[in-house]
């Protein structure tokens, strides 16, 4: 196996035989919640600064997942249309209770 060349000019044999003391970890600070609240993030030695907030901003009404049984012919009816078969059954199942005036019970 090749050895790997030390650019770095540090005696790693020193680092390694080096036995650390109780007073050594006594100087080292602790990494509390405040430490990384205020840890600047770098890359390639620049600071980078990530983003706030990663996806989508959450929906004020946002949909609830749920199981319900179908028969297959609806179900194969609605998953014939492609993508978007779940938010079609949702459509149906509004028109329905608009239809039926129920729609703002519903939404209230």
């Amino acid at each position: 196996m090749k050895e790997s060349k030390n650019v770095s000019g540090t005696d790693f044999a020193k680092v390694d035989a080096h036995v650390i003391t109780a007073e050594e970890y006594e100087e080292i600070p602790e990494l509390d919640d405040d430490f990384f609240e205020n840890a600047v993030w770098q890359i390639d030695g620049k600071p980078f600064t990530p983003p706030a907030k990663v996806g989508r901003p959450p929906k004020e009404n946002p949909k609830q997942a749920t199981t319900i049984r179908l028969d297959p012919d609806i179900l194969a009816a609605f998953k014939a249309g492609g993508k978007g078969w779940q938010t079609r059954i949702n459509n149906a199942l509004r028109e329905y209770l608009e239809a039926k005036g129920l729609a703002a019970e519903v939404k209230a």
